[in-house]
């Protein structure tokens, strides 16, 4: 389990590598969903993620990133999605969290 000072940061992280700046970034109980993306720019993640393993995280993370620029599951946000998921090895070390 990773803190929600953590979990932003890592958020933070992976949209500078991306090259995508959410203006908010919220952590919140969801009942439906683990993430969702505004129109507007902010992010919102359930507090389950801070416990999910650190890949399956970052998945999440760069999927609603992805939609800053990119709204729907189009042909442009899969092809980047799948680009970025190859990467996530980069991202993911021995002994993380």
């Amino acid at each position: 389990m990773i803190s929600p000072e953590e979990f932003k940061k890592e958020v933070k992280r992976l949209a500078e590598e991306i090259g995508l700046i959410p203006k908010e970034i919220h952590l919140r109980k969801m009942k439906r969903k683990l993430a969702s993306c505004s129109s507007k720019g902010r992010l919102t993640f359930s507090t389950e993620l801070l416990t999910m393993p650190k890949e399956a995280r970052l998945k999440i993370i760069i999927h609603e990133l992805l939609h800053l620029r990119y709204p729907n599951h189009g042909k442009m946000f899969s092809l980047m999605l799948r680009n970025y998921s190859r990467r996530l090895r980069d991202y993911v070390s021995f002994g993380d969290k």
